[in-house]
């Protein structure tokens, strides 16, 4: 990638030169915009999707009551901390389109931001102000396990303590809005937290499941991390000096359940489809992109490439991937209004070959303990119950239990980062003289052990992949 020199140096991204930037920003009055979300986990991806609709309403006047205050729990939010204060909220959202041209636009939707740890009781009593009234979450697929070790405090704490306080004073609950990729997201938000807030305050878990609606949701861009090229473009191509820009690609899609407690911004201007059942669009995406991404990492770090769009743009790959989309993935949907699925498919294909974005392997083998049994494992336990194919689905799973005994095919390391990798490399380190190994960890898998056809294709693949390898691999199961 190039970049260009600037011929005056880049303007610091801050309140006081927003004017004076030579991109788009808001035309709003940011002082003016009150505080009506709060979101935990300003994170790329809150960042690149939710906040940027809410910028959007806030252009054409509609969601003045609806400004965002971020709030980060994590020793990690510390540095997000920092650069929002530098930069009054503001960051750039770099658009990476396939064809190779960039658009940049300065979001101001975020007009405030927390971080917990440094005065908790300050966010308690925002979440218990009568003038939140939606609370938003991306705190990652493995953020709901109210039995973990949690920092303290943490989402469910500040959250639960704000709620008893609303009840105390008789203030209406907020909308609690889960925008995490998992399979019915809004119920596990409901059970998290009142089985939760039952735990600390006898009561309060009843109150809550008779006042607080949890919208279930679907949220799709694809956003990977941030990397100092990023840094750079904003810089040398848009003249903007932004501590942490977030880049992503053009392609956006937020589907909603309309069910809320306090009232809404009015989503549906800015683009959002508002329904009565988000299932359909859900499964859709957590079981052909969010699964897909799954089929393709590993197969694609064991055969060597460390870019999504390389991997992508490999026909292999790519009819591997829309062979588990069609066969394995499609036939566990229901039928999803207003969505032609076979233009999805070849749509996805598309995205994850867009050679802009950069998205990387090694994101997408991240956490692989909170992804594969939320993504993929209930695709093969249905195709087990119907009677449909497992082959491919297999293959996947046993792609991760090959990357997972940490390393490659060239015998260099893999840093496995999964927040169980102390019980799930040893246990693929084991495999080659116990191959169930892996797939015999109940945690994760239940009973698919002692499944036959998941077992004998599983077998075959991770046999494959130790004698042949990952791309020999997804020639045979191409054949």
């Amino acid at each position: 990638m190039t970049y260009t020199t600037p011929s005056v140096p880049p303007m610091r991204l801050a309140a006081s030169t927003l004017a004076q930037l030579p991109i788009s920003g808001p035309s709003y009055a940011r002082d003016k915009v009150q505080i009506g979300i709060v979101h935990f986990g300003v994170g790329g991806f809150h960042r690149a999707h939710q906040a940027m609709y809410v910028d959007q309403l806030l252009e054409k006047g509609l969601a003045n009551e609806w400004g965002i205050c971020g709030v980060g729990v994590l020793p990690a939010d510390r540095r997000m901390a920092d650069v929002m204060a530098a930069q009054d909220g503001l960051y750039t959202l770099l658009l990476e389109h396939p064809d190779g041209h960039r658009e940049a636009r300065v979001i101001g939707s975020i007009v405030d931001y927390r971080y917990a740890p440094d005065d908790p009781e300050g966010v308690i009593e925002l979440l218990a102000s009568p003038s939140t009234k939606i609370i938003s979450l991306t705190i990652t697929e493995g953020g709901y396990n109210i039995d973990a070790p949690a920092s303290d405090p943490n989402v469910f704490g500040l959250v639960t303590e704000a709620l008893a306080r609303r009840r105390e004073r008789g203030v209406g609950s907020p909308t609690i809005v889960s925008c995490d990729n998992i399979e019915g997201n809004g119920d596990v938000a409901r059970n998290a937290f009142t089985t939760y807030a039952e735990r600390r305050h006898p009561g309060l878990g009843d109150w809550i499941a008779a006042n607080t609606r949890f919208p279930n949701s679907m949220v799709d861009r694809i956003t990977p991390v941030t990397t100092p090229e990023v840094i750079a473009t904003v810089e040398n191509e848009f003249g903007v000096a932004d501590q942490w820009p977030v880049v992503a690609e053009p392609f956006t899609s937020w589907v909603l359940e309309d069910s809320f407690s306090a009232g809404r911004p009015p989503y549906e201007e800015a683009g959002v489809l508002l329904v009565d059942d988000v299932t359909p669009y859900e499964l859709m995406k957590l079981r052909l992109l969010n699964a897909g991404h799954q089929a393709l990492c590993y197969f694609g770090y064991l055969a060597g490439y460390r870019l999504v769009h390389d991997a992508a743009a490999d026909p292999l790959f790519a009819g591997f991937l829309l062979d588990y989309m069609d066969s394995e993935g499609t036939p566990t949907l229901r039928p999803v209004p207003g969505i032609d699925l076979a233009d999805y498919k070849r749509t996805l294909i598309e995205r994850f070959a867009n050679p802009g974005v950069r998205d990387t392997i090694v994101r997408l083998c991240f956490g692989s303990s909170d992804r594969i049994p939320k993504w993929l494992l209930p695709v093969v336990r249905e195709n087990l119950k119907t009677g449909a194919p497992v082959r491919l689905s297999a293959a996947v799973v046993a792609s991760w239990a090959r990357y997972a005994e940490g390393v490659d095919e060239q015998g260099e390391p893999i840093d496995v980062q999964d927040q169980l990798a102390d019980v799930l490399m040893p246990l693929a380190r084991s495999q080659r003289d116990h191959p169930t190994a892996f797939i015999e960890y109940t945690e994760l898998f239940s009973d698919l052990a002692t499944e036959p056809r998941f077992v004998e294709a599983y077998l075959w693949a991770l046999d494959s992949l130790h004698r042949h390898g990952a791309r020999a691999t997804l020639e045979s199961l191409r054949s």
